[in-house]
């Protein structure tokens, strides 16, 4: 996801909890490291039956092996991950949040774990480009970095909000949107699902994804950072990116 964004970070810092979140001291001793996502969020986080899954799923629980530490999943709708972050529920976040300025001011973000962008996607002949996007209606994810870029584009028509990604998809299936705009891999996925009654068209940005922890907490930040590194260097990153989409996404 490129997903997204904006609670007012005032907001945040306010709900911010006065317990301390969790060092990297604390995890390690506990053996468990508490995990949140959306679940909501195909092909990096979802749900399918019971089961939680997806590359960004796949990648946490990776890193987490190579700490030596099971995990504890928490499932959260998208704008609620980072207050529950800042009101220590978990220990990080792993949900496709772009990295921003706004959000940098309410949380810190390891390195990126994978790049993207925001991508049109509509069915044939309709609107592929920003400039086409006039007087159109967008489907887009609440508090999404896609919603704050799709509202800049000059003349855009009604921009549509949903709770979920996959309603925002689901409106433009039914043909009440013209476009929905959301992650370029979650396009792809969409486009080729659909066998033709689909299309992707231009990026409108360009999104570096990071986890996030707790402002401040740098030793568990450190410990997330090179774990993510050691993966990225010994294969498990690569293998799991071409699982899910068959190539590798990591930023370059």
């Amino acid at each position: 996801m490129i997903k997204k964004a904006l609670l007012t970070l005032t907001a945040l810092s306010l709900l911010a909890s006065a317990a301390e979140a969790r060092t990297w001291d604390e995890i390690k001793k506990s053996g468990t490291i508490r995990i949140a996502t959306e679940g909501a969020f195909p092909p990096f986080n979802l749900m399918k039956g019971n089961q939680l899954t997806g590359f960004e799923v796949d990648l946490a629980n990776a890193l987490a092996q190579q700490l030596g530490l099971k995990v504890q999943w928490v499932t959260q709708p998208f704008d609620n991950l980072l207050i529950g972050l800042n009101q220590d529920r978990y220990d990080f976040v792993i949900a496709s949040h772009g990295i921003t300025p706004e959000r940098q001011k309410a949380v810190d973000f390891a390195n990126p774990h994978y790049c993207t962008g925001g991508a049109i996607v509509t069915h044939p002949g309709g609107p592929m480009t920003a400039a086409a996007l006039k007087g159109k209606t967008v489907a887009v994810q609440v508090g999404t970095t896609y919603l704050q870029n799709v509202s800049k584009v000059p003349g855009v028509g009604d921009v549509k909000t949903f709770p979920k990604d996959t309603d925002a998809q689901a409106a433009l299936l039914a043909g009440r949107v013209d476009a929905w705009v959301g992650d370029k891999f979650t396009g792809l996925d969409l486009v080729k699902a659909q066998k033709g009654k689909l299309v992707q068209g231009d990026l409108l940005f360009n999104e570096r994804i990071g986890m996030a922890v707790k402002k401040g907490n740098t030793s568990l930040l450190k410990e997330l950072n090179a774990a993510l590194a050691k993966a990225m260097n010994n294969g498990t990153y690569a293998k799991i990116s071409n699982e899910y989409f068959g190539q590798d996404i990591r930023c370059h």
